[in-house]
């Protein structure tokens, strides 16, 4: 196999990762001092991602960095968007990073992301992995902070049209867990016995006999799942997710 890696073609990940009260995107710090006036320090965050390997496509390129970072593999990953633009890499610090990694400035990068809880991922606190608020972003490299916008809006416009939020909660979740997932997405506030009413009215959210013992609550919550079988055969049908709402 020829791992010798394509010096102009990338994949970069975005991991958004739903809290107890934001939507939060996962990034690695990028570090580089030569300790030389000409050259700046570089201090700062990127997106997870890699040149890919000439033995390797696109999905096992970003199959690696999902399992390198989780030891995981993540059915639900989205290949979002090519980002090409010549001009798209300009500042000296960025340079300077691409010609320490001996890849080129025209890059192509191809992103995937992917939505899953906050908790599913966890790391050492000495690890160069860190989660930020998407609405709060520290000093982010190359054009990093554009690509995690642009997934962002994505993100938002599918939330109405695809069960993309089931991806963001639990396995096994409660109604208050679902509508707060709703609200932090959406930036809205909703009516919460409007809401119960409609989302247990939908087959595709299934009621189970299990129940969650919650910190300042003395009644255990009642739990649910998502079942994508059910969905799939009434999505045809125009019932969406976005009638919860």
């Amino acid at each position: 196999m020829d791992f010798r890696k394509i010096s102009n073609l990338s994949v970069d990940c975005v991991i958004f990762g739903l809290g107890a009260d934001s939507l939060s995107v996962l990034l690695r710090k990028r570090t580089l001092n030569l300790y030389n006036d000409n050259y700046p320090a570089i201090d700062d965050w990127v997106l997870p991602g890699e040149n890919v390997f000439k033995c390797n496509n696109l999905g096992e390129s970003a199959n690696r960095i999902l399992a390198e970072i989780s030891g995981l593999n993540f059915a639900n990953k989205k290949q979002f968007r090519t980002y090409g633009n010549q001009k798209r890499l300009q500042a000296d610090k960025d340079l300077l990073w691409i010609r320490s990694q001996g890849a080129e400035v025209r890059t192509v990068t191809v992103v995937y992301y992917l939505t899953l809880p906050k908790e599913n991922i966890v790391f050492d606190r000495d690890s160069d992995l860190r989660w930020f608020p998407v609405k709060a972003l520290p000093e982010v490299g190359f054009d990093h902070r554009f690509i995690i916008q642009d997934a962002f809006e994505d993100l938002q416009s599918k939330i109405m049209t695809e069960p993309i939020m089931f991806d963001l909660v639990p396995v096994k979740f409660t109604l208050n867990e679902l509508q707060t997932a709703f609200e932090i997405l959406l930036n809205i506030e909703l009516d919460n016995r409007n809401f119960r009413k409609k989302a247990i009215s939908k087959p595709y959210i299934v009621p189970l006999e299990d129940k969650r013992k919650s910190g300042g609550s003395k009644k255990p919550s009642k739990l649910y799942m998502f079942s994508k079988d059910v969905y799939d055969k009434i999505a045809e049908k125009d019932y969406i997710i976005s009638t919860i709402l």
